[in-house]
């Protein structure tokens, strides 16, 4: 079930991420992207696309200081989508959209993100899964694991409490006004921002086979206000099934293979579309 509940940047992990996108402010809730420094969709064919901007390493706990201008000049390599952010949602004691015969969102998702991971894999794709078991990260550590990867994106899995059994949607945000601040930095809270068309093509790439595969499914993209997706600086997406309502669990559970594939397969062909700036000598 989607949710939009704030919650304030607590315990990012720093020391285990690199956080390449991102520059950390004095207050607890002001990590920001630099806006001037966000992967932009190419319009090239995948042999001619142009590189973006470099978007710059800062140290994860302290203040980031400004590329020197020579460094920005530099030429840059270019690194392709490789990398899946894979994110069951809910874990621990928030269990989710529940429905009869103790049917748990928290439970279901889990079990999703290992078929989508095994799909994902077998196209070629990294995937860095957000809970391997019956944790709970906040919102911010989920968003933190996807904004640290370079050439990544990232999708969340929930369970809807309400629609047409046997059917799934994939949302992305709506439309967000970048927000940059004076100094050029967009805010935690609206990173997704400036990926908000790149989210939309990968969001319609899935739910065009995801439509082909479940009668009813719309054909493309649907846009909510999805709290997950705000604080993500990465092309993002939420796949929602419906739903927990059903009596028999095996109704969903034979949903799975054909989420995995459409996931899988949606990557696959939006992975031309988006590439990132690598720094010369340094691995993508």
């Amino acid at each position: 079930m989607l949710l939009d509940v704030g919650r304030f940047v607590q315990n990012i992990l720093y020391r285990k991420w690199r956080l390449p996108l991102f520059v950390l402010a004095a207050t607890p809730v002001a990590l920001h992207v630099a806006a001037s420094q966000v992967p932009q969709q190419s319009s090239a064919s995948p042999a001619g696309q142009q590189s973006p901007a470099s978007p710059g390493g800062a140290p994860p706990s302290v203040a980031a200081t400004p590329a020197p201008a020579e460094q920005a000049a530099t030429p840059l390599a270019r690194a392709g989508l490789n990398i899946v952010v894979l994110d069951p949602a809910h874990g621990g004691t928030d269990l989710g959209a529940r429905g009869t015969g103790g049917i748990h969102e928290s439970d279901i998702v889990l079990d999703f993100a290992a078929q989508v991971r095994t799909a994902l894999e077998s196209q070629g794709f990294q995937v860095v899964q957000t809970r391997q078991g019956n944790a709970n990260p906040s919102f911010d550590d989920r968003s933190a694991m996807a904004n640290a990867q370079r050439g990544a994106i990232f999708v969340t899995l929930h369970i809807a409490s309400t629609g047409t059994p046997g059917t799934a949607r994939v949302y992305v945000m709506n439309d967000m006004a970048p927000g940059a601040d004076a100094t050029g930095l967009i805010p935690w809270d609206r990173a997704q921002a400036p990926f908000v068309s790149l989210s939309r093509k990968l969001g319609d790439q899935v739910q065009g086979l995801l439509a082909q595969r479940f009668k009813g499914s719309p054909p493309i993209a649907q846009t909510a206000s999805v709290r997950q997706l705000r604080t993500t600086a990465a092309p993002a997406i939420a796949v929602e099934i419906s739903s927990v309502t059903v009596e028999d669990r095996t109704q969903l559970d034979h949903m799975a293979p054909g989420v995995a594939d459409a996931i899988a397969r949606g990557a696959v062909a939006f992975r031309p579309t988006y590439v990132v700036p690598v720094n010369p000598g340094e691995r993508p």
